[in-house]
Parts: C-alpha cells; sequence; structure tokens
C-alpha cells in the first residue's frame, strides 16, 4: 500500500467513525436517562456493576476506573465493579455452571435493588450479558444495555444505548465516547 492510499484509507475511516458519532447525536434521550440513573443510584449509595466480553470487557474496566478514580476533577470514589476482572471467580464460574452464567452469579453476589447493572455488547445478544441483565432485572437493578443496533440486550434493559451502526470498530468508538459522556455529566451533576 502506498503512502496515498494509506492517507485516503486512514481519512475515509476518520469520516465513517465521525458518522457514527453524529447519528449517535441525534438521539441522546437515553443517555440522558442513563445519566439520571447513575446519579441517582451514587446519592442513595448503590453501585455500578458492569461487565462485557473482549473489547466490551475493556471498555466496562474503563468506566469502572473513571468511576473509581476520577474522570475529569478531583472527587470521592463512587462504588463500581467491573465483572470481567477477576479471573479466578470467571473460571471457576464458567467450569461450574458455564460461561452464559459468569455476570450474572456475580450480580447475584454482588448486586442489589437500586445498583445500575450496565451490560455492553456490540451485538447485543452476547449469551452472559443476556443472562447477568436478566438476573439484574429480577433483582430489582437498574438494567443499561450499551449495543450496536439492536439484539436481545436492547429488550431487556430498562435503558438502552444503541448505535446505530453494524461495524464493532465503529460500535466500540462510540460506546467509549458515550461511557465519557456519562463520566463527565454524573460527575458534573454530582460534584456540581
Amino acid at each position: 500500500m502506498t503512502n496515498d492510499a494509506r492517507t485516503a484509507r486512514a481519512a475515509a475511516t476518520l469520516r465513517t467513525a465521525a458518522q457514527a458519532h453524529e447519528r449517535a447525536a441525534q438521539d441522546v434521550g437515553s443517555l440522558t436517562r442513563a445519566t439520571g440513573a447513575i446519579v441517582t443510584a451514587l446519592q442513595n449509595g448503590r453501585k455500578v456493576l458492569a461487565f462485557g466480553n473482549g473489547g466490551s470487557a475493556a471498555d466496562a474496566q474503563h468506566f469502572v476506573a473513571e468511576l473509581v478514580g476520577r474522570y475529569l476533577v478531583e472527587r470521592r470514589a463512587w462504588p463500581a465493579i467491573a465483572l470481567s476482572t477477576d479471573t479466578s471467580i470467571l473460571t471457576a464460574l464458567g467450569n461450574d455452571y458455564g460461561f452464559d452464567r459468569v455476570f450474572a452469579r456475580q450480580v447475584a453476589a454482588h448486586g442489589q435493588a437500586g445498583d445500575i447493572a450496565l451490560g455492553i455488547t456490540t451485538s447485543g445478544n452476547s449469551p452472559n450479558v443476556l443472562r447477568a441483565l436478566e438476573e439484574a432485572n429480577q433483582r430489582g437493578l437498574v438494567t443499561m444495555a450499551l449495543t450496536g443496533r439492536g439484539g436481545e440486550a436492547g429488550r431487556i434493559a430498562a435503558i438502552h444505548l444503541a448505535v446505530d451502526d453494524d461495524r464493532t470498530p465503529r460500535i466500540q468508538e462510540v460506546h467509549i465516547t458515550m461511557l465519557h459522556i456519562l463520566c463527565e455529566l454524573v460527575e458534573e451533576e454530582l460534584n456540581g
């Protein structure tokens, strides 16, 4: 590939990423609802549980790190747990209950009514994310699904943050932007 071809390809990819973000900006109602739910949960001493697979697991961990640490301003730490980080728990639960239960079992252990359960799945159909959202609904957690264009997760969750795209990289790029927006808005509201 020539430098000109690389330049053209890079510019085209950035344009498609910008278009995906622009589509997301057309309807931010779910971001507003998610912000309000997280603010209420944290004000009431509740916590955030976040989970996903692969890149979505990394996004869940990133989001939790911003809540426990800080995003833009110094503030108190907020309670949040990424359910994809403990390899001993994941492998034990995967072995004993099946991989589709690795997050649901942790929601059963840690989740309480009023907590937030945020499932991240680009397809919207990851079985372990679906089972965890169902478990969270049964236990009275506020459920949120961060997905691509469709999938079952958006139907299960109380709040559906959907990205109108079918390409995993573009979906993940908008996901991290949405998670950053949630961090920023929650910090502003709780520290304003």
